[in-house]
């Protein structure tokens, strides 16, 4: 009886010796097959595997569409420089070439002034030369007329800073109210509305 008792024991005993040292022994005594178990981790793996590519796809596409993007704010960059430079140039070349043409304009006058020189060297009538001067300065105050330049009514009119520049200050009287200009010393000119040089003017104080 004790030796039937100790061969169950030491059976098993070297049942559990097995278990441990293959796991594979343990599982099927559990009643789980070993290829159930394979299977399972199989598909764990291909899980893993797929999900792994799915990100490295993901990745991709987002590290194409970032270099997309790059080589397309690039270009843009370019082409805001190159039409910065461009309507700078255009600028520079209007302003160039509007400086020329007010410049051209007053070439004819320059003409009149030597032909009119060129008169009064023999000349002793002064009211020809004078003729000869009102011609021409008339000629240049409708050529500058004609560019938006005008000249400015000063005197009695009331001292502005944005019109003005004060030179002297001279007492108030009956003609002339305090706060008023007195007298202009070098006019003002406008050119289209905006203030090409301020008048200098007596204000009366």
């Amino acid at each position: 009886m004790n030796d039937k008792h100790h061969n169950a024991s030491g059976a098993d005993n070297n049942s559990k010796k097995s278990e441990e040292q293959n796991p594979e022994i343990r599982l099927e005594n559990e009643g789980v097959e070993i290829n159930d178990v394979e299977t399972a981790d199989g598909e764990a793996e291909d899980e893993e595997i797929s999900e792994l590519e799915s990100l490295k796809n993901l990745l991709q596409q987002k590290e194409n569409e970032v270099e997309k993007e790059k080589k397309e704010y690039l270009f843009l960059m370019a082409e805001f420089d190159n039409f910065r430079k461009r309507t700078l140039r255009e600028r520079t070349d209007l302003l160039k070439s509007a400086g020329e043409k007010v410049l051209k304009g007053l070439l004819p006058i320059v003409d009149d002034f030597e032909r009119g020189l060129d008169a009064i060297k023999d000349s002793s009538d002064a009211e020809a030369v004078k003729e000869g001067m009102v011609l021409i300065y008339n000629k240049l105050i409708k050529y500058l007329a004609d560019n938006g330049v005008k000249a400015m009514e000063s005197t009695g009119a009331d001292f502005d800073t944005e019109l003005h520049e004060a030179v002297a200050m001279v007492p108030a009287d009956y003609e002339t109210p305090k706060g008023k200009v007195k007298d202009t010393v070098s006019k003002g000119y406008t050119i289209n509305d905006k203030v090409l040089r301020h008048a200098k003017v007596v204000v009366a104080q």
